[in-house]
């Protein structure tokens, strides 16, 4: 915000009669001279002071009201919680080059003072998820307080609200061609977290020019009809 600037305004004297006129340039003459202090330091009239615009309103830098993101070692925050099954324990492994096929986001689901994290475990091979959980800070530990542990799952953070996404399968459909999916949406609500919306989608059968109709031995690669 800028300050508040008011124009300095000088005020002139009006004319003086023909004998002070006489006296005040004497004066201004005693003034250039030096000669009429005692010090130098005697009064000089120089019209109205000009005083600095003083700037109001400038914010000064201060912290930041959205905490820092504190990132956590994914991996090792499931293998050391107690209701992460044995099964996805054992088949989290690194893909390639230490690289574990885990995400991890973060953000505000629980109303606590530091962000939340939510963690998909997915397989290395065609990247499905089999487990989705959130965490959430306490006493400076974080403790799971949502887990799904099916095939085809993944979470996400929207707009303060957790959206769970999970691939619907009929019978002999491929991993890459699901019949539909669910989409459910959770809100934190005291200690845990509630339904509040879910949504189905259904795809279409019919891919490319027309339906086919899926043969015996499900190839991915070509369309199929139900």
């Amino acid at each position: 915000m800028r300050g508040l600037r008011g124009p300095v305004r000088r005020v002139t004297a009006g004319r003086l009669a023909g004998g002070t006129a006489g006296v005040v340039g004497v004066a201004a003459l005693c003034l250039l001279a030096a000669g009429c202090s005692t010090g130098g330091t005697g009064t000089r009239d120089e019209g109205a002071a000009v005083t600095a615009p003083v700037e109001r309103g400038v914010p000064t830098p201060g912290a930041s009201a959205v905490p820092p993101v504190r990132t956590v070692d994914a991996a090792s925050l499931l293998r050391e919680d107690p209701k992460v099954s044995r099964r996805i324990k054992a088949d989290l492994k690194p893909c390639s080059e230490g690289a574990y096929p885990v995400d991890t986001s973060y953000g505000n689901l629980t109303g606590g003072p530091v962000p939340d994290v939510v963690v998909n475990v997915m397989t290395c091979g065609d990247a499905v998820g089999i487990g989705t959980y959130v965490y959430r800070e306490k006493d400076e530990t974080y403790e799971n307080v949502f887990a799904v542990e099916e095939p085809a799952v993944y979470a996400t953070i929207d707009r303060g609200e957790l959206v769970l996404t999970q691939q619907v399968y009929a019978k002999g459909d491929p991993v890459a061609y699901p019949s539909g999916e669910d989409v459910v949406t959770y809100s934190w609500s005291d200690t845990k977290f509630t339904e509040r919306y879910r949504v189905r989608n259904n795809y279409s059968s019919a891919v490319g020019d027309g339906a086919v109709e899926a043969p015996d031995v499900v190839d991915p690669t070509v369309p199929r009809q139900n």
